[in-house]
């Protein structure tokens, strides 16, 4: 491919072999459209073919294709042809001698072909311009707008491909879905190289293609910090829920050196939430995507470094410094360390559960899969606060909406404004006693098999759309023979350590620990993952501040 400049504009293609033509039709076309569109020019049809496939995978929008009739290996019809493959949007001009106009109108049928120009034009203001002035005003009446997004190539059915979906939307990277059985996956993935075989295919806006990322590899390309800055920090963040996200404001806003560390997307269980109505200072309510992007982009505005995709293995103590180990064997150090890694849902213990996860089974609110739900029945496992908050928001677009719970009703476990709401919803229903015993499907869940608690009466519904708000279990495994936790896993902090006045065994220091400080002096434990902790996204967001007042207090006596 020759000559093509790097700026955002719509393109117009030309290719001929002979180079003396080539420059002179790439001459005329920049004289009248180069101050509105991009010229690119080839001098082969395989050259022309390439830099289309590329423009492809940039998201670049390709306006009109002029191509010679008479070319080597490949005439200008075979590669119009070809060229519909990738651009079928494309305004399509066959040059011509005189000898080739047969040839031309043959073409009007064979590739759609808009126009045909004899060659050589002159004046191009009268024999040139009028064409494809036309053919550009036609092509801007379509609807062929850019795609500037990260591109998604999946299958509906695929776990990695909703994985990666959700993966983008919770770390707000826009990107658009294209299901690779439809024709412009097909285009795509055909630009790529590839057969479709291995989903799903990313590809972000400057035209790299990744095959079955895993989550460092996309957070990287797609613009998401991974790696730290620094090796040495005041504080370290383990968490990007509220009380993460609440301690990393709170921390560089007063001068520390902050890094907060996710492994995945910051949020947590209150950023998959579609609407939290009982956060103080939104009568309207606020989805959870909305409360972490003010968050995050706050933190980072007061010089929080955010890394992403970052997996923590190990917290080691040094002396004076508290050192977190990566999965990948790398490290970071910091005198203080705040474990906000709160909860995640507890899989769904029933045959056939496991291996339809992604496939029709999700944990959580799963947003990026709720335009699939509608007109269809969907079925969500739990009682508390996330699940009654998935029924409403599912409600809206569902047949019908199904809530399965074990307990006698919702009021125990979910919060008296959202019992309300589900009452007042025709198309919800509140299974009490029940649990799911067998969910089956062949590439995706197609049935569910519910269970009575009470009588053990079973009965079988169509279903294919189950998702599971179940429990809450500690992200804390990691920290085994490091701080102390509770039977359940959840870290034991402040008073709780020292029921009797007296410091936890082993305790180096010669006070008791803080209210939030766990049986690692410096180290503080914030938000769900705390034992005793209530659970509630205003109190993470206060615990998260308090801790890094803690962190102060202990900074002063280091």
């Amino acid at each position: 491919m020759a000559e093509s400049g790097e700026a955002p504009r719509t393109v117009i293609l030309t290719v001929d072999d002979d180079p003396g033509v080539s420059r002179a039709v790439a001459r005329d076309l920049r004289r009248r459209y180069g101050g509105s569109h991009r010229v690119v020019r080839a001098e082969t049809a395989s050259a022309a073919l390439e830099a289309l496939q590329e423009m492809k995978l940039r998201g670049d929008l390709v306006a009109v294709i002029v191509a010679d009739y008479r070319m080597p290996q490949m005439n200008g019809i075979e590669f119009l042809e070809r060229a519909m493959d990738v651009f079928p949007g494309a305004r399509r001009v066959l040059l011509t001698a005189y000898a080739d106009t047969g040839a031309a109108i043959d073409a009007i049928n064979l590739v759609d072909l808009d126009h045909y120009l004899l060659k050589p034009w002159d004046p191009p203001e009268e024999k040139l311009y009028p064409v494809v002035d036309d053919l550009l005003d036609s092509w801007l009446a379509s609807d062929h707008r850019p795609v500037p997004e990260t591109k998604v190539v999946g299958h509906r059915w695929s776990a990695h491909s909703s994985e990666v979906r959700e993966f983008l939307a919770r770390n707000q990277v826009p990107y658009r879905w294209y299901p690779s059985d439809e024709p412009e996956g097909q285009r795509l993935l055909a630009a790529a190289g590839e057969d479709g075989l291995r989903l799903p295919l990313v590809i972000t806006p400057d035209g790299r293609v990744l095959v079955e990322p895993d989550a460092r590899e996309l957070a990287g390309r797609v613009g998401l910090a991974t790696a730290p800055s620094a090796d040495f920090y005041d504080l370290i963040v383990v968490g990007g829920g509220p009380a993460g996200l609440g301690a990393a404001v709170y921390g560089a806003s007063e001068g520390l050196r902050t890094v907060l560390v996710e492994r995945t997307a910051t949020g947590g269980q209150a950023g998959q939430s579609s609407r939290i109505e009982n956060y103080l200072g939104f009568p309207d309510g606020v989805s959870g995507a909305q409360l972490t992007d003010r968050a995050r982009r706050q933190a980072a505005r007061f010089g929080a470094e955010m890394l992403t995709a970052r997996e923590v293995v190990g917290l080691e103590v040094n002396g004076p410094s508290r050192t977190v180990r990566f999965a990948d064997g790398s490290a970071i150090a910091a005198h203080t360390v705040i474990l906000a890694t709160g909860v995640t849902y507890r899989q769904l213990d029933a045959p056939g559960v496991a291996g339809l996860t992604g496939r029709g089974v999700f944990y959580g609110a799963a947003l990026t899969e709720a335009a699939g739900c509608a007109g269809k029945d969907v079925y969500i496992v739990g009682g508390a606060n996330s699940a009654g908050q998935a029924a409403v928001y599912l409600a809206k677009g569902a047949r019908s909406v199904t809530v399965l719970v074990r307990a006698d009703d919702l009021t125990r476990s979910m919060s008296h404004y959202l019992v309300q709401q589900i009452a007042e919803l025709p198309s919800v229903t509140v299974r009490a006693r029940t649990e799911v015993a067998r969910a089956q499907g062949s590439d995706h869940l197609e049935r569910l098999t519910l269970r009575d608690t009470a009588t053990g009466a079973t009965d079988e519904v169509d279903a294919q759309w189950l998702f599971v708000f179940i429990g809450a279990a500690p992200l804390t495994g990691w920290l085994e023979g490091v701080v102390v936790r509770d039977e359940r896993g959840f870290v034991v902090a402040g008073p709780d350590l020292a029921p009797g006045g007296e410091p936890p065994k082993g305790w180096p220091l010669d006070r008791v620990p803080y209210h939030l400080e766990t049986s690692v002096p410096g180290v503080f434990v914030a938000g769900d993952a705390r034992s005793e902790s209530a659970k509630r996204v205003a109190s993470a967001v206060g615990e998260g501040a308090m801790a890094v007042m803690l962190v102060h207090r202990y900074l002063e006596r280091l």
